[in-house]
């Protein structure tokens, strides 16, 4: 049965889990973002292969002990300035960073899908991303040199999508991202979907996932809102042309946060109906 997205934020998000809140382009989990903001979640360890501006939003209100990823920016703006704050000046807390690639990210949450406690592939080569989540191993059949990734399992994976049935199966498309591969690997699994219907209709290019890998799912329209839904509405350019400006500073910041999170209205940016 469908839950409140604060019921299940509630149960299943705790102070100083892993959390994964995937989606790449499209189908980013942001509603899910804010209500983790609202019940004052800290000390989590953030992970998510585009931290774009959900986790801006989230490192500046200070959720965050640690964050994972591999690339970190405004998509098509430039800098996340609530990320480069934390890291450059501890505001409002000193964040940890582990920096990978979109390569060893993706493999890190196959691994973990698969219950396999590393993942193996040719990477890295000539960057310097190094630290203890990268290391080497020698391939015992033909000597060569090969990047090793520790697996990747999060406490918590939130995801968003268009759709689910009644019996909590979960249907999205599109730009399907890690979406799977992250809920498979986590030891609990949250759902945002645009409706929850009677039927799931196929669609071309489908990712199916069967509702026993949800501990919640939750029904929040709009719920991925500036990003986009496929089929559903389109991307708000303009909010992440404005976040630019109001994320470079902290009083504009920490007003829009109350303006349109804490005071548990959803964003301004959402706009109104689907188009």
């Amino acid at each position: 049965m469908p839950v409140p997205l604060d019921e299940g934020i509630s149960e299943l998000v705790h102070d100083g889990d892993t959390v994964a809140l995937e989606g790449f382009t499209h189908l980013i989990p942001v509603e899910a973002g804010h209500e983790i903001i609202r019940q004052g979640r800290r000390e989590l360890t953030l992970v998510r292969m585009t931290p774009d501006i959900v986790y801006d939003r989230m490192i500046g209100a200070g959720c965050a002990r640690k964050l994972v990823f591999s690339w970190g920016g405004n998509p098509g703006v430039g800098s996340l300035h609530r990320f480069r704050d934390a890291v450059g000046n501890g505001w409002p807390a000193p964040l940890e960073v582990e920096e990978h690639s979109h390569a060893g990210m993706a493999n890190r949450y196959a691994a973990g899908a698969s219950g396999l406690p590393f993942a193996v592939l040719r990477g890295y080569t000539g960057t310097d991303l190094r630290h203890p989540g990268i290391a080497t191993v020698t391939c015992p059949f033909t000597g060569e040199e090969l990047t090793a990734v520790p697996a990747l399992n999060p406490d918590v994976t939130i995801v968003h999508a268009q759709r689910a049935d009644r019996a909590g199966n979960v249907q999205l498309w599109g730009i399907t991202g890690v979406q799977k591969e992250a809920v498979l690997a986590a030891h609990r699994a949250i759902a945002t979907v645009e409706e929850i219907v009677d039927e799931l209709d196929p669609v071309p290019g489908q990712v199916l996932l069967p509702g026993r890998l949800f501990a919640a799912v939750c029904a929040v329209p709009y719920g991925a809102r500036p990003s986009y839904a496929h089929g559903y509405y389109i991307r708000d350019n303009a909010a992440y042309q404005q976040w630019d400006a109001i994320s470079r500073d902290r009083q504009e910041f920490t007003r829009w946060l109350a303006e349109n999170v804490h005071s548990g209205a959803r964003s301004a940016e959402e706009g109104e109906g689907r188009r």
